[in-house]
């Protein structure tokens, strides 16, 4: 869950958001390394009182810069490339659910259930009780098992939105007529909230997204209890 003042990432929630926090903190390290040594270059040469106007060329500075370069694009390639490829491994789903688009909400299906549906509007704030947040609460949560692997199917009734949930490392564009996949396991129980986050018109701020991760034997109270209200 974010906080104010924030700046870095949200918690690590599954696997996958801890590989691209890891994969955050290597990337940015190389950052402030070549920061550092530009800067210190650029001091040194404004500083010094040194100077050689009889120099033309240096093989081994041209060697250096071309092919340190290549060794750093290299060694944020690598790690990349693997997160990419392990985002998009989908092993033998436990758990699958289609969420929809609308304007300007979800709606869930639970699609290994015969009957199990439901919209999930955002909670008004006159109606939100004590310890719930503003503009992040909905009426009905996608309910999940803890440490179980989870496929969602993401598409849009009218217009382009986007599923994302930070904390789980998951963002995937939901687009009219097309059926993008995308999955996800958590890693602890919890709450986890996301926002729609592709511009889809006026109450684009208003579609939360709320996954509650919980023990499998509560998923199966909840989805029994779900089923005998459909």
């Amino acid at each position: 869950m974010a906080h104010p003042s924030q700046l870095g990432f949200q918690d690590a929630a599954s696997p996958v958001m801890e590989e691209l926090l890891h994969f955050h903190d290597h990337a940015l390290m190389i950052v402030f390394l070549i920061s550092t040594l530009v800067l210190y270059i650029i001091l040194a040469m404004v500083s010094t009182k040194l100077t050689n106007k009889y120099i033309l060329d240096s093989q081994e500075i041209e060697i250096i810069w071309t092919v340190l370069p290549a060794i750093i694009l290299i060694l944020i390639a690598l790690p990349s490339l693997r997160i990419l490829y392990l985002m998009d491994e989908i092993n033998d789903p436990h758990l699958t659910i289609k969420a929809m688009g609308h304007q300007w909400y979800w709606s869930y299906e639970y699609t290994d259930y015969e009957a199990l549906g439901f919209d999930s509007y955002m909670i008004p704030t006159q109606d939100l009780t004590p310890g719930q947040f503003r503009l992040l609460e909905t009426d009905h949560r996608m309910v999940i098992p803890v440490e179980s692997p989870i496929r969602v199917l993401v598409s849009a009734e009218d217009v382009l939105h986007s599923w994302a949930v930070p904390s789980l490392g998951v963002k995937m564009d939901a687009v009219p007529g097309r059926l993008n996949q995308t999955a996800f396991i958590t890693s602890r129980p919890g709450l986890f909230y996301g926002q729609c986050s592709e511009i889809c018109g006026a109450n684009h701020s208003f579609m939360p997204i709320v996954v509650e991760a919980v023990p499998l034997e509560h998923f199966e109270n909840w989805s029994s209890l779900m089923l005998e209200d459909a």
